[in-house]
């Protein structure tokens, strides 16, 4: 769900909890529910307060933006909203994502989930470069059998 960023700017903070909890009331757990704050929209105190109402309204995830509503993610933002939520909560990085590069840099931040519509350049170009840490292939696993 997208957040009422509105309302957030206004800081009308019982009403943009109103909403986010009745998403969470009809979607109960075990639905993931990923709030999309627009970060691009909001000053770092909007941002945290966006933050601590997704976490008193029980969402799993705070996410920075559709990747339609200005830059998208940044590396302060996504580090900004991991030291709100802590563990509470997950971030997930959207918008703006395009490389390698850009995929360590938010996941370094705080970003466990990235949204990206360049998924797949993203994962040929990681198979391009020799210092990318791969999964363990099948050569390199001990055989559970003599």
């Amino acid at each position: 769900m997208v957040i009422n960023y509105p309302l957030l700017k206004q800081q009308r903070f019982s009403e943009v909890y109103a909403d986010v909890a009745a998403v969470r009331m009809a979607a109960p757990h075990p639905v993931i529910l990923k709030v999309i704050l627009e970060t691009a929209q909001l000053t770092r105190f909007e941002i945290v307060a966006g933050c601590k109402v997704s976490e008193a309204a029980k969402a799993d995830f705070v996410k920075t933006s559709t990747g339609f509503g200005g830059q998208g993610a940044t590396v302060e933002n996504v580090r900004l909203m991991k030291s709100v939520i802590g563990s509470h909560m997950k971030v997930k990085a959207s918008g703006g994502v395009r490389t390698v590069n850009d995929c360590i840099s938010m996941m370094k931040a705080g970003a466990e989930r990235i949204g990206t519509s360049n998924g797949v350049w993203i994962m040929k170009e990681a198979e391009s470069l020799e210092d990318v840490t791969h999964p363990v292939s099948d050569e390199g696993r001990k055989s559970s059998t003599p």
